[in-house]
């Protein structure tokens, strides 16, 4: 492996390509028109335009991701996340074309990538998983209440497809369950080419936690702890941090063990998280999914462990990466992930893509990370996610790392657009998420105090 090609944009295709620089290797951007001058563009050593702004006029064609690792000569692929990072038919077009995939097989992007066949290989490796339904295709109404009542009410329609709390609607009672599982089924079937739902029990107070694992393709796999990412809106993280606050270690030791006993049982390659709902109440945890990429929010699990995850991706790939047994895995202090939008926490948190007249992330401070495919000057589009940055910040304990967090925040310049940074503040200052009394339901529970500090 000599030269990769990120088939990817922005703040993701940067941080690969630190990592790979790192390790001797060259670098390839594809670009659409929107970002023929970006940050990500500017970064890599060669670049290729693959098409217009919409991604599935650029970023989602893959005979145009292809066509330009054949042009400058790449031999290896990285997906980032997003686009086609989870794509089965990309990562096994990619190895037939001959190329390095640097990612786990097709077969297990494939099986995970099926929200249901994914629970019950997570069942058969022992893995407890939330009581569920069987899926019902566009069309399929048949059965649809008995099953929603022996699933029970809460209860969230998702999409089969689905990921990153994309398709995922939820109903709390039986008078609007048809309509929503109907138009959850369109929208799946749109998104990601697959229509297909099913239910699943909602858990009202809920803790989301994830287990990053690593395997190593040969049925060995480890972990590198937990992250907690409940701080969401709209089913979208805005907040995550690692480790877990305030849970028993008996069961952040039982996640990560079921996780790994996940990976082993699929041989899987590679980075890949584990999802699950943690009742906040019993600390009793259920398998969500599986994340077959490497994870926007993984910059807090390498600041408490010291470990590249990407370059650990992409040495197993070449074939450089010997196993590293879990003994060597430690963790120190605390880390907290804070997602900069260019959005509209007044307005149910909308887009608001603009020119970025000021962009200035903080600098000089210790122990914070800023990731970024933005500059000053540069336009967040409204083609693509409007994350703008992610500001990291590390401490010897949670309460460093968050007044870290509060400190970079304060100090990030940033003007001619719309952000969310005040509303992170509010979230990083409210007495329940400083005490750890965080949960899914947080931001709805707490919006009306948290938009008006």
């Amino acid at each position: 492996m000599k030269k990769i090609l990120v088939a990817n944009r922005g703040e993701i295709a940067c941080r690969v390509f630190r990592s790979s620089r790192a390790l001797g290797l060259s670098n390839v951007a594809v670009y659409s028109d929107a970002d023929a001058e970006s940050a990500h563009v500017e970064a890599a050593d060669q670049s290729v335009g693959v098409g217009p702004a919409p991604a599935r006029e650029s970023y989602l064609r893959v005979e145009k991701v292809l066509d330009a690792a054949r042009e400058t000569g790449a031999d290896a692929i990285h997906p980032g996340y997003g686009f086609l990072s989870e794509n089965a038919e990309f990562a096994q077009s990619v190895i037939d074309a001959g190329l390095i995939w640097i990612g786990p097989s097709p077969e297990t992007i494939r099986q995970m990538g099926d929200k249901q066949r994914a629970r019950q290989i997570a069942e058969a490796a022992g893995v407890p998983v939330v009581p569920g339904s069987i899926r019902f295709e566009p069309g399929m109404l048949e059965g649809l209440e008995p099953a929603a009542e022996a699933v029970g009410y809460p209860l969230l329609v998702k999409a089969a497809g689905g990921g990153g709390g994309i398709g995922m609607r939820r109903v709390d009672g039986p008078d609007k369950l048809t309509d929503i599982v109907v138009a959850t089924q369109s929208m799946a079937q749109k998104s990601f080419g697959n229509g297909a739902v099913f239910l699943e029990r909602f858990v009202p107070k809920a803790r989301h936690v994830e287990i990053q694992v690593f395997g190593f393709g040969d049925g060995r796999a480890i972990h590198l702890f937990e992250r907690d990412c409940s701080l969401q809106r709209r089913f979208q993280k805005v907040i995550e941090e690692a480790r877990a606050p305030g849970l028993p270690p008996h069961v952040t030791d039982a996640m990560a063990a079921a996780a790994v006993r996940l990976c082993e049982a699929t041989r899987y390659s590679g980075a890949g998280t584990v999802e699950f709902i943690v009742d906040a109440g019993t600390f009793e945890f259920f398998f969500l999914e599986m994340n077959t990429r490497i994870q926007v929010e993984h910059p807090v699990t390498e600041m408490i462990t010291g470990r590249d995850l990407v370059a650990m991706q992409i040495e197993l790939a070449r074939g450089s990466l010997a196993f590293i047994p879990q003994a060597e895995i430690k963790t120190h202090g605390h880390a907290i992930e804070c997602r900069l939008y260019a959005e509209d926490p007044n307005k149910m948190f909308m887009p608001a893509p603009g020119p970025l007249a000021t962009f200035r992330p903080p600098t000089g401070m210790a122990h914070l990370r800023i990731d970024s495919g933005y500059r000053e000057g540069d336009v967040v589009t409204p083609f693509y996610d409007p994350m703008v940055a992610k500001v990291v910040a590390w401490g010897e304990d949670r309460e460093e790392a968050r007044r870290r967090a509060v400190e970079a925040l304060r100090a990030f310049s940033i003007d001619g657009i719309r952000s969310n940074r005040h509303f992170l503040l509010a979230c990083l200052g409210d007495e329940n998420f400083v005490s750890g009394d965080v949960h899914t339901g947080f931001i709805d529970a707490h919006r009306m105090r948290l938009l008006a500090a």
